[in-house]
């Protein structure tokens, strides 16, 4: 069984791939943050989603990248762990 950084560095050489991989970075890389602040804090999905006023399984969508979240409601998930959410363009 192939471990998970051979199998992503053989499909990045398809170009296609790479093309779709670099396209969705930016998303992953904010649910990762997301992810990551809600678990340094300790609070649960559930929990956060109490904090928010929505139901977990929004939270849950937004932590798997099912969703398209506004701004606004990435600003209440951010602002309910007590962080301030900033927008950079490069």
């Amino acid at each position: 069984m192939k471990k998970w950084e051979d199998l992503e560095r053989e499909l990045l050489k398809n170009k296609e791939v790479k093309k779709e991989f670099d396209k969705l970075a930016p998303r992953y890389a904010v649910i990762s943050k997301l992810i990551e602040a809600r678990i340094k804090k300790g609070i649960t999905q559930k929990e956060l989603a109490k904090r928010v006023g929505t139901k977990q399984s929004a939270i849950a969508r937004l932590e798997t990248g099912n969703t398209n979240p506004s701004v606004d409601f990435l600003e209440k998930v951010i602002s309910a762990m007590g962080y301030k959410l900033q927008i950079q363009i490069k």
